[in-house]
């Protein structure tokens, strides 16, 4: 049977920090809750399994709820139960049935698993919520970013990365740890990673339509905690996480941890109450103006946070620091980021959170990367938030796959894309581009499926194929799918090459999606967040080796000249537009709709010995090959780079790298 104490002891001393915080003789707990009338602090066993002991939490003037518990301390397990007004259509959800977990957890003793009971009032979910258990930070040494603008990012859906490799060992697939693989981080150092970029890595909830479906969420877009790790991706903890930061950092290689900071897996009016929403749902979530039953839903998935609540902005920005104090990473990427910005009138770029993130002496030299949109009234935001925030550049995914799907019209806008985006980037008076240059990216098709598939084939997600964007700018090579043509199998190789190679070519920040370099599929399936499973586990056994060391070639270029990672502008003279016969290129020669061919030179120093020289990049996405004659100084010749011989014509659909050598 459960104790219930009359009376809590507070601890006699400020209300920092929020959550569970060891401090001599015991633990100090606080969680904030505006309209409360109550919160309980729920003590259990070692095994998380029986509650047995209740402790009236004291509140202040602030709505700080606080308690201290003597003779306890780390590896104790807590949730809290919050009573007062249930009134769902006035924004209130309190219900002294629903364990509730804290928002500040930084570890929990299991993965949470949809149930129905979690969405309906009165019935006791304590057997079903992961209990917080109480740590202790172990800060790491603080050190100045490894990534810095211009690099190469490898975005990893941490699970599904390792599950097949044949040299992990079967106990450390789809955890944090097999990322410091040895066979890991040699792949990565040979294609030229700079930072991986994890999927998010907190623990989440599955969406409440996927357990019927015998499926379950993979990509981790769907949070709870937003500090506590997931165990099944870190059965070790933060220690894990810390030390795999660490592995990564000793061979060169940064970490940037993608956040969901806009809205949780509580969902909508008909989800789960597990944490905020049981708390204190009117401050940690927006609601329509006059209607506080009625949420807001700029995110699609239910919900929307209010990053602009001060309480919600200290717990972002504590979340943040969380994870550079203890695990020593990079940066952030932040999905959805326009939300982060919004306000009762829409989106900011001045808002209070992005100015405290700039501020801050822990996080302001590190790297925050902005998706720019959300779905909501004025969301697409590309371009607009304040320096130093890196953009997700949809327009170069979408510009690059219409150039190379062969539509009209589309070489000005390509050579654009290359150049930094100055259309989008410039508009402040900068001098260099924020933009993340990718083709493909976790959502939406793989780069193989982009020139293997006309259209999405989602019938393995249970929605009839009705979910997942339905315009991909996607192209078959004449047959849909699989095949065993081997002239149509050939045509997707070269494309895959001269879509990897435009990204390497560009000038911006570069993101790869893990296993793009070697030909992964989704089988056409453009979202496969449900897909735990083969689908979108990566096969090592069937990467294409050709194109691994295509990209690796690639990676190799981007090292060793500057003018590929500067994210400096092109001034004028570090770059040239010319025809593959060698002349200027004129304003019929861009305006022409069927432009298929382009040469891009450029000035650029060699990082390892400083000196300048003349590189050349030819783009022909025609089915022809096309003659080439670039002017070449005094005694020099132009060399085919990855072929080391002089180069005579642009091969049909492909990029060629040259450099002019005496």
């Amino acid at each position: 049977m459960t104790e219930i104490d009359p009376v809590s002891a507070i601890e006699p001393r400020t209300a920092e920090p929020l959550g569970a915080t060891v401090v001599e003789g015991g633990v100090s707990f606080a969680v904030h809750s505006r309209d409360a009338a109550r919160i309980d602090l729920c003590l259990f066993d070692e095994h998380g399994r029986r509650e047995t002991r209740r402790v009236p939490m004291q509140r202040d003037d602030t709505g700080l709820h606080r308690a201290f518990v003597e003779g306890i301390g780390p590896g104790t397990r807590y949730g809290f139960r919050a009573e007062g007004i249930y009134s769902p259509d006035h924004g209130l959800w309190f219900d002294p049935a629903k364990l509730l977990v804290d928002p500040y957890a930084k570890e929990l003793d299991r993965r949470f698993v949809h149930d129905n009971r979690l969405t309906q009032q009165g019935e006791e979910t304590a057997d079903l919520v992961p209990k917080a258990i109480v740590t202790i930070d172990r800060p790491v040494p603080v050190a100045p970013p490894l990534f810095r603008p211009g690099g190469v990012i490898y975005e990893v859906a941490v699970r599904g990365f390792t599950m097949l490799h044949p040299d992990i060992p079967e106990n450390m697939r789809g955890t944090i740890a097999a990322l410091a693989h040895p066979a890991v981080v040699s792949h990565l150092k040979r294609i030229g990673v700079d930072a991986v970029e994890l999927m998010p890595i907190v623990a989440w909830i599955d969406e409440r339509h996927l357990p019927p479906l015998g499926l379950h969420n993979s990509w981790g877009y769907n949070p709870i905690a937003l500090m506590a790790l997931d165990p099944r991706l870190a059965p070790g903890g933060m220690a894990e996480l810390a030390a795999t930061v660490a592995a990564l950092r000793a061979e060169g290689i940064g970490v940037i941890l993608d956040l969901v900071f806009n809205h949780s897996g509580e969902s909508d009016r008909f989800g789960t109450t597990l944490s905020m929403r049981g708390l204190d749902n009117l401050t940690y979530y927006r609601h329509v103006a006059g209607r506080p039953g009625d949420l807001v839903n700029d995110t699609g998935c239910g919900n929307t946070i209010a990053c602009e609540h001060p309480v919600v902005r200290r717990l972002i920005l504590d979340s943040m620091r969380h994870f550079v104090r203890n695990a020593g990473v990079d940066g952030f990427r932040f999905d959805l980021a326009s939300v982060l910005g919004r306000n009762g009138k829409g989106f900011d770029p001045q808002a209070a959170l992005f100015a405290e993130m700039q501020v801050d002496p822990l996080l302001c030299d590190h790297v925050i990367i902005a998706e720019p949109w959300d779905i909501g009234p004025g969301g697409y935001q590309l371009g607009n938030f304040p320096a130093p925030f890196l953009e997700w550049n949809d327009r170069f995914r979408d510009d690059t796959r219409l150039f190379w799907r062969g539509d009209p019209g589309r070489l000005g806008a390509f050579a654009t894309r290359l150049s930094g985006s100055a259309d989008i980037f410039q508009r402040s008076g900068t001098k260099r581009t924020r933009s993340v240059n990718f083709v493909a990216a976790h959502d939406g098709f793989t780069l193989k499926d982009l020139v293997s598939y006309a259209g999405k084939h989602n019938e393995a997600n249970g929605e009839d194929n009705r979910d997942g964007h339905g315009e991909n700018h996607s192209w078959n090579n004449g047959v849909e799918g699989e095949t065993q043509d081997a002239a149509v199998l050939s045509a997707r190789k070269r494309d895959v090459k001269a879509l990897l190679s435009s990204l390497f070519a560009s000038k911006g920040t570069v993101l790869l999606t893990a296993g793009d370099e070697g030909g992964r599929s989704q089988r056409g399936n453009n979202n496969a967040y449900c897909q735990d499973n083969a689908i979108i586990w990566l096969d090592w056994s069937r990467f294409d080796e050709e194109l691994v060391a295509h990209t690796a070639a690639l990676g190799g270029i981007r090292k060793r000249f500057s003018i590929f990672s500067d994210t400096a502008f092109f001034d004028g003279g570090n770059v040239e537009w010319l025809r593959p016969d060698g002349r200027p290129m004129r304003v019929e020669d861009w305006d022409s709709p069927f432009a298929g061919t382009l040469v891009m030179v450029l000035a650029s120093k060699e990082v390892d010995t400083g000196e300048t020289v003349r590189l050349a990049v030819g783009f022909n996405r025609t089915s022809e090959p096309v003659a080439l004659k670039l002017p070449a100084a005094n005694g020099k010749i132009w060399l085919e780079f990855l072929a080391t011989e002089q180069a005579a014509e642009l091969a049909p659909r492909s990029v060629t790298f040259l450099i002019e050598q005496a």
